[in-house]
């Protein structure tokens, strides 16, 4: 069985503002969310570990790891979706100049692609061409990746094209055949929309 890990806040998602493979950091309250999670994790008896290796997945996943001695796995497949033009922009000022795309993103449109950056449609393929190897390889595994990436991983996994419309909070853990409604998540994380 595999269960995707979304990582900890960052000030981006504090702020509302995209990310995307930005490699931006965790903040205060998103390194107590790795801690949390971390613990969350540890009853599941996890035998392998993979992450994005953007910043804040990896700080996420090395708490998981310092806690349960697994050495993380990275793969590039799991990073969040490339937002090009709108990476470090804020949502207010996207959905000022562009109310019709912005809405598109929100809504997890199949055919929404960034500006500049990827379509749900590419980030979809690589999460799971990442997802069926590890599959493949011991179980269960956790996969501490990204909000859109484990969104889109649990709508593929049902059929659907886009991401799943339900956001996950940071720290949140869910397992990828299970239902996002019943995600487990440290009591201070917090929902956002953003990556």
């Amino acid at each position: 069985m595999i269960y995707l890990a979304r990582h900890g806040r960052t000030p981006y998602n504090h702020e509302g503002r995209f990310q995307g493979q930005g490699d931006v950091p965790l903040d205060e309250t998103g390194l107590q969310q790795a801690q949390e999670l971390a613990q969350n994790a540890a009853p599941y008896g996890f035998v392998a570990l993979y992450a994005s290796p953007l910043r804040r997945a990896r700080q996420t996943a090395e708490a998981v790891a310092a806690l349960t001695g697994l050495e993380i796995r990275f793969d590039d497949r799991l990073m969040e979706t490339d937002t090009g033009d709108w990476t470090d922009r804020s949502f207010e000022e996207v959905r000022a100049e562009d109310a019709a795309a912005f809405d598109a993103w929100l809504t997890g449109d199949e055919s929404f692609a960034f500006p500049g950056g990827e379509s749900f449609q590419q980030q979809g393929d690589r999460v799971m061409a990442a997802i069926a190897e590890i599959e493949q390889g011991p179980q269960p595994a956790l996969v501490v990746c990204h909000g859109v990436t484990a969104r889109m991983a649990l709508a593929r996994r049902r059929g659907e094209p886009g991401p799943i419309r339900a956001p996950l909070a940071n720290g949140a853990l869910v397992p990828l055949d299970g239902d996002p409604a019943e995600a487990q998540k440290p009591p201070s994380a917090t929902e956002t929309a953003a990556s």
